[in-house]
This record gives C-alpha cells, sequence and structure tokens, in this order.
C-alpha cells in the first residue's frame, strides 16, 4: 500500500506520565488515577492537548482503577466515581476540540503492569473485565485492552468487550529485549492470532521499547485486522513493582519528539496504521509524528472513521 492511499490513525500519548508532569503533588501507587480526585482539570487539558497535537483516538485515565488496585493501593468505594470522572473528562475533551474524535474506554492490566506472574485465574479475570466493561461500555467508541503480558488475560478482556459488542483493540506489551514474545515469553504472533479468533478487531503493541515494538510489527504483519504500535520512552519498565510509583523508573534521553516520530515511521512503513504513544510520549512527540507522516504523504485519519 502506498503512502498516498495508507491512512493512518494517530492515537494519544502517555496520560499517566504527562499528568505526572502537568501535577504538583507526589506521585502515588494510585498513578493518574490520583488526578483525578485532586485535579481532574489537568485530564481535560492533557487530553485537549493530545487532540490539538493530531490524535484521533484519545484513551480514558482509568488505567490503574481495576478492584485489585484499588483494594491494594486506595478506596474499592472509589471505582464508579473515577470510572465515571474518566469518562467525562474525556468527554469534556472531546466536545471542547470539536473534532471528530474516539473515545477508547481502558482494560487494563487487573493487578499490575509487566507482571504476568500475578494475573489471576480466568474466572476473576473474566468477572472484573465484565465489571470494567459494564461502567464505560455505554460511553465509549471501543476499548483497548492494554500493556497485556499474557494471553490468557488479553482473552478474559477481550471476551468481556465483545460480549457486549462494543469493539475491541488489543495491546501486548512485549519483552524489550525481543519483540517477538510478550513479557510472558508467549509468541506474540500467536497471542494475536488468539485474541483476533476471539473477536478483537485491531491488535497492536504498547508500553516496550521502540525498538522492540519495530520487531514485533513484523509478528503482526500477517493478520487480517489493522495492526499497529505506542511505545514507551522508559529505558527499563520491568523493574516497576506492583503497587510502585513510577518515580522509579528512568526517562531515556535519546527519544525526543523528532526521534521517537522515526520510530513510529518505521512502524508505517512496515504496514502499520494505528500509531501513537505509551508513557513518557506527549503532545509534542504525537505533533512532530503527525507533521512527519504528513511530509512523507500519509494521510491521517481526520474523521476518526
Amino acid at each position: 500500500m502506498s503512502a498516498e492511499t495508507q491512512r493512518i490513525v494517530l492515537l494519544d500519548g502517555g496520560m499517566g506520565q504527562e499528568l505526572r508532569r502537568r501535577s504538583q503533588r507526589p506521585a502515588t501507587p494510585l498513578w493518574s488515577a490520583q488526578v483525578m480526585l485532586d485535579e481532574p482539570q489537568l485530564v481535560v487539558a492533557a487530553h485537549r492537548d493530545f487532540i490539538d497535537a493530531g490524535a484521533r483516538v484519545i484513551i480514558t485515565n482509568n488505567y490503574s482503577t481495576t478492584p485489585q488496585r484499588l483494594a491494594r493501593d486506595g478506596d474499592p468505594a472509589l471505582f464508579a466515581p473515577l470510572q465515571a470522572a474518566a469518562l467525562e473528562a474525556a468527554r469534556q475533551a472531546r466536545e471542547q476540540s470539536g473534532r471528530a474524535v474516539r473515545i477508547a474506554g481502558c482494560l487494563p492490566p487487573l493487578v499490575a503492569s509487566y507482571h504476568h506472574e500475578l494475573v489471576p485465574d480466568d474466572a476473576i479475570c473474566l468477572r472484573d473485565y465484565r465489571r470494567l466493561v459494564e461502567v464505560q461500555a455505554e460511553e465509549v467508541d471501543l476499548l483497548i485492552c492494554e500493556t497485556m503480558t499474557l494471553t490468557r488475560e488479553a482473552l478474559a478482556a477481550t471476551r468481556a468487550a465483545v460480549e457486549r459488542q462494543v469493539p475491541v483493540w488489543v495491546a501486548f506489551s512485549v519483552d524489550d529485549a525481543d519483540g517477538t514474545r510478550l513479557r510472558s515469553g508467549e509468541p506474540l504472533a500467536e497471542a494475536a492470532r488468539a485474541v483476533v479468533a476471539a473477536g478483537a478487531s485491531s491488535v497492536l503493541v504498547n508500553c516496550s521499547v521502540p525498538e522492540a515494538v519495530t520487531t514485533a510489527m513484523a509478528q503482526l504483519a500477517g493478520l487480517d485486522v489493522p495492526y499497529g504500535g505506542y511505545a514507551n520512552g522508559f529505558t527499563s519498565a520491568a523493574d516497576l513493582a506492583p503497587g510502585g510509583t513510577v518515580e522509579g523508573l528512568e526517562a531515556r534521553r535519546d527519544l525526543d519528539p523528532e526521534r521517537y516520530a522515526e520510530h513510529a515511521c518505521e512502524w508505517v512503513a512496515r504496514g502499520t496504521t494505528l500509531v501513537g504513544g505509551c508513557c513518557e510520549v506527549g503532545p509534542a512527540h504525537i505533533a512532530a509524528l503527525a507533521a512527519r507522516l504528513v511530509a512523507l504523504g500519509y494521510q491521517l485519519d481526520d474523521e476518526a472513521e
């Protein structure tokens, strides 16, 4: 497919780290969810800045509001209020922008990012993903299962969304040293085929270093659904402890907006049509990516079809 006919959908960047930069409050294990309680206006503003940068899919700010995480790090009674606040912030940003933007609800790892060994059993996964889907389904255009490190966790999230007939994208996190495998060690290609068979309408790779995402694209190229990637900007994310804060992670110094855009354009050259950013990728990165894609002759999906 030539650049002239290939339409690219831009996703937003990493909301959690963007909010950390904007907030004056210390980091907590609840990550960006704490901002929903203390400074909700920052969430709306961050969504708006990503939209203004070119993003036409924005992901709701509810990554750390699973039942398990709230029980461990906060208050389970906050589940409904935090979900509602995240959805409202995304709606406000879209309305203020006047753009045709899709809102993607978030189905994150239930217990912790990067730790496949902590994934609950299948029954609990399906029960709690159903709960997450139920509170978001009527308010979003699609759902994204993010940072999936284990096939069965991704399948549970996918099935919960498909049951409610909500379009679902699945984003896997791969080994930073081997983009052909999930962080669990499972082959990415097999995991991708499994979620597509379960009803996923797109497959992506996220929250991994850009180089690993580049490798991963070849594993997704044979799918019959759109595929893509949105990388993080950490030197290493695998050392994040369950219940820990992102203060202990180090940002790469070699991923300014222009360099990140180079990586993402390499994915597009390999057939990717869905690109954005994860942790440490801000509005300036998305703006640089949008500009680079246009300069290369690609058409950006401005109508979020």
